[in-house]
């Protein structure tokens, strides 16, 4: 009673701080709301309210129907959105918002086809049947939010609490320069206003309802109080002072009491609504239509016609400054709001939203673009202006130095950042731009850290499961474990068989059958094995077989091979360039001697040929002539003769090969194995041509006494030759053999011997075989 008599009374209150800009409502509030028309194309974001995203229940190419849904909204804070019109979804993309940071969102485009075919409406006349939750729920599907510019969802603000709300104030101030949407609507529908707050107190049940107007708008106070016939509603003037129109300003100056620090409205009892807002709820309750136009304010220089209009949820900007003569001028800007707390826009493809209240476009010399701001100068002029009596140079820098701690306990969350700093600030510092970065920083990073709580208590949540299952699996084993070793233990009192012990057993007996296995196995791989390694000796063995003819090739081989051995080590010893000169006088020696061998084993050969030729048999002998026996016999001791020659002649030059003085080096070594290799070669070739040749004439009747005679000279004579080379070539041997090494002196001693062996051998069947044929 007190609050309603001091109100009659004409008794307000006043809050800190506060400016007076110039109000420059008119030209736009003197003439009549308008109709800004049909867009060829509407742009519906999902998102216009404070709150989350509504879930879409349209898409692309469906026809819809005036004032049907678009989306459908799963919990309160979601807020659906309708269609402003008849026509076609064409498409459901991002594009720009209308937003301070320009962002692109999901929008709902929407061709209009001109018809503008509302869908079936359900209109209500007895409303004092319809409870609080039909009223709230019809509220709600209405897609109304507050159109004061907050967007705050209607319905749950006007939802029952715990106290009570005892006043309930209509906020028709609109204090801002330039903005009379709320004026005009006031002028033209006060009394579908009057019937909105009606539903409104139907539904929060106050004790006393005040519409608050500022007192610059005498023909708005006129017609409300003019249509208010309650008296319960109270139409109060209150003075012309920024920001009298926020929420917490204007309960001050109503009640004299101040909204708590993180606290609502409703913690002292009131509620505050826009008188917007309360014509929406009049047209959603009343006559069944959901928000999908609202009156906006065009204004600023730069329009040709300055009004306000009825405006389509969705319209594009562009369409506007189009519609009402927009002529850009130097530095053109589009501000989407009044110039205290509105945003200049991106870019005109921005549509008109449910918060929407204003158009401005002003010119260069109507209001200047923002200016280059100074260093703070600490005047304290914004926190003389500051409405809400916070410190707005402190702000300022914890804001700039990004000190979030520092910013929450300067109460930075109860800024509404009206701008009034700003615009009292002699260095022309953007205050507001600086809370609003601030502002978002802070809940980002409380979202994060709500996210991090939330992960954390996930995880432990889990931690505690699955040590909860891990401790239910041991128990469950202990406990089947302890049954069976209950019934096992039952088993063998019973004198059945210990299952305990027939599974060792049948364990020890299958793995003593697989080492068995095992052992098998490995016995018949060796096995294999050893099969594989003998017929692999034995083909090396039938590889390496020869006849008795490959010795002296053999022999040959090993002796080059050491040879070719030795002058490899010569070069390694680096001795080659001390004793080339020797070696070259060696090589030649060894070389002619090499030589005369190979006149004179080429002799024998011819000799031998010769000797064999008038070899016949007794059946053939009285057919030659006496002169060819006589002419092969001379033929045959020429050859001889010539073959004994040049065996002398190499036995004398094949002592040249060793050296007779000075100290032995590893090339003469090599070069007198070869020479003493090739010369028992030699030795062991002339045997065999002497008993060739001893064999080859063979006595016949034809041959005459002188023939055998001679015959039987060379043969001995050849004999002898052959024994003289073996015993040289024994002699040379020691010589010509290097000590290099145990394993070549044992190899080199084998060969000699077989060698003179070889040669003995020869000998003997040289000295038999005339014997015998003689």
């Amino acid at each position: 009673m007190s609050l309603l008599a001091n109100l009659q009374a004409g008794k307000l209150h006043d809050f800190h701080g506060g400016i007076h800009p110039p109000e420059r409502k008119a030209p736009a509030n003197l003439n009549p709301i308008v109709d800004a028309g049909l867009p060829e194309e509407l742009v519906l974001q999902i998102r216009q309210h404070i709150g989350q995203p509504a879930r879409l229940r349209v898409k692309v190419g469906d026809r819809v129907l005036k004032g049907e849904r678009l989306t459908d909204a799963d919990n309160p804070m979601m807020i659906p959105v309708h269609a402003p019109t008849s026509g076609t979804i064409t498409a459901i993309e991002q594009r720009p918002l209308c937003h301070p940071s320009g962002l692109d969102g999901e929008c709902i485009i929407l061709a209009p086809d001109g018809r503008d075919e509302w869908r079936p409406r359900f209109p209500m006349t007895d409303l004092e049947a319809l409870g609080t939750d039909v009223l709230l729920e019809r509220i709600h599907e209405a897609g109304i939010t507050g159109l004061g510019g907050a967007g705050f969802p209607s319905h749950i603000k006007l939802r029952p609490r715990k106290k009570a709300i005892e006043t309930l104030i209509i906020n028709g101030v609109e204090c801002e320069p330039y903005i009379s949407a709320d004026d005009r609507l006031m002028r033209e529908h006060a009394g579908e206003i009057l019937s909105g707050v009606a539903i409104l107190r139907q539904i929060v049940q106050p004790g006393l309802t005040v519409i608050a107007v500022e007192d610059n708008k005498p023909e708005a106070l006129a017609s409300l109080r003019e249509a208010n016939t309650s008296e319960n509603v109270l139409v109060v003037p209150v003075p012309t002072k920024y920001p009298s129109g926020g929420e917490k300003q204007l309960i001050e100056i109503i009640t004299g009491q101040q909204v708590p620090h993180n606290g609502l409205p409703a913690d002292i009892g009131i509620v505050v609504q826009n008188v917007g807002t309360a014509f929406a709820v009049k047209r959603a309750v009343v006559d069944d239509e959901p928000l999908i136009q609202r009156v906006v304010t065009i204004a600023g220089e730069c329009f040709a016609e300055k009004c306000n209009a009825w405006v389509r949820i969705g319209t594009p900007v562009r369409y506007l400054l189009k519609r009402f003569g927009f002529t850009p001028g130097p530095e053109p800007r589009v501000i989407m709001g009044g110039p205290m707390m509105g945003f200049t826009l991106h870019t005109a493809a921005a549509p008109v939203i449910k918060g929407s209240n204003c158009v401005l476009a002003p010119a260069l010399d109507e209001l200047s673009p923002p200016v280059e701001e100074q260093p703070c100068i600490r005047c304290s002029q914004c926190a003389d202006a500051c409405p809400a009596s916070l410190l707005p140079q402190q702000l300022y820098w914890h804001a700039r130095a990004n000190e979030h701690d520092k910013l929450n306990s300067h109460n930075l969350f109860d800024c509404i950042e009206c701008g009034a700093c700003a615009w009292v600030c002699p260095s022309q510092i953007p205050l507001v731009q600086y809370y609003r970065v601030a502002k978002a920083d802070i809940r980002q990073a409380q979202r994060e850290a709500e996210l991090a709580e939330h992960a954390k208590k996930r995880f432990e949540a889990r931690q505690a499961r699955l040590e909860r299952e891990k401790l239910e699996r041991q128990e469950r084993q202990q406990k089947a474990a302890a049954e069976r070793k209950a019934r096992m233990a039952e088993q063998v009192a019973a004198g059945g068989e210990d299952p305990v012990a027939a599974a060792l057993a049948r364990v020890k007996a299958r793995q003593q059958a697989e080492d068995a296995d095992d052992m098998a196995a490995a016995r018949a791989a060796r096995k294999e094995e050893a099969r594989r390694n003998r017929e692999r000796k034995a083909a090396e063995a039938a590889a390496g077989a020869a006849p008795a003819g490959d010795d002296k090739k053999d022999a040959v081989a090993a002796a080059v091979a050491r040879a070719k051995a030795r002058k490899a080590a010569q070069a390694e010893t680096g001795n080659e360039a001390a004793s080339a000169e020797q070696s070259a006088d060696d090589k030649k020696s060894a070389v002619a001697a090499a030589v005369a061998r190979a006149k004179a084993r080429k002799a024998a050969q011819a000799a031998e040929q010769n000797d064999a030729t008038p070899a016949t048999t007794p059946a053939e002998a009285p057919a030659e002539k006496p002169a060819d026996d006589k002419k092969a016999a001379v033929a045959a001791a020429i050859a001889r003769a010539k073959a004994r020659k040049a065996a002398q002649a190499a036995e004398q030059n094949e002592p040249a090969t060793v050296p007779a003085a000075g100290p032995e080096t590893p090339a003469d070594d090599k070069k007198a194995a070869v020479a003493a290799a090739i010369a028992r070669a030699k030795a062991r070739k002339a045997a065999q041509a002497a008993a060739q040749n001893e064999s080859a004439p063979a006595a016949t009747p034809a041959e005459k006494p002188a023939d055998d005679k001679k015959a039987a000279v060379a043969a001995a004579v050849a004999r002898a030759k052959a024994r003289k080379a073996a015993k040289e070539a024994e002699q040379a041997e020691p010589v010509a053999e290097p000590t290099t090494s145990a394993d070549d002196d044992k190899k080199a001693a084998i060969r000699a011997a077989v060698a003179k062996a070889k040669a003995r051998r020869a000998a003997a069947s040289n000295q038999s075989e005339p014997e015998d044929k003689s």
